[in-house]
């Protein structure tokens, strides 16, 4: 199983701005995704940026221009810089991971991180 081990979040003023970081470890052949989530309260969870293994990165149309997801392949961590945040980005962000082990593919989720912005 692969373990993800999250940080970074906390309260900001709207127009602030945090960094969420995403640890993966286990036994990983392949990294084929790693990306955000999140969820608000009474709402689904809904994808916020993704990284792929051909190194094409997508995001939700609310997060575009003020996210960035990044990846340091040598530590296998993935980055979510978040950019004038607003009170609609308030949620409890997850990470995810879709790896191959060995032949085997298998998916993981981060404990959540909370986010909260503040008008």
């Amino acid at each position: 199983q692969v373990q993800l081990v999250e940080s970074g979040g906390g309260l900001v003023q709207a127009g602030g701005s945090l960094r969420l970081s995403c640890a993966a470890s286990g036994s990983i052949f392949i990294t084929n995704t790693m990306g955000w989530y999140r969820q608000a309260p009474g709402k689904q969870r809904e994808l916020v940026a993704q990284w792929t293994v051909s190194g094409s990165t997508n995001y939700a149309d609310s997060v575009k221009g003020r996210f960035t997801i990044s990846r340091d392949g040598a530590k296998n961590t993935v980055y979510l810089q978040m950019n004038s945040l607003i009170p609609e980005d308030t949620a409890v962000y997850y990470c995810y991971i879709n790896v191959h082990q060995g032949f085997r593919v298998s998916e993981s989720w981060g404990q959540g991180t909370q986010v909260t912005v503040s008008s």
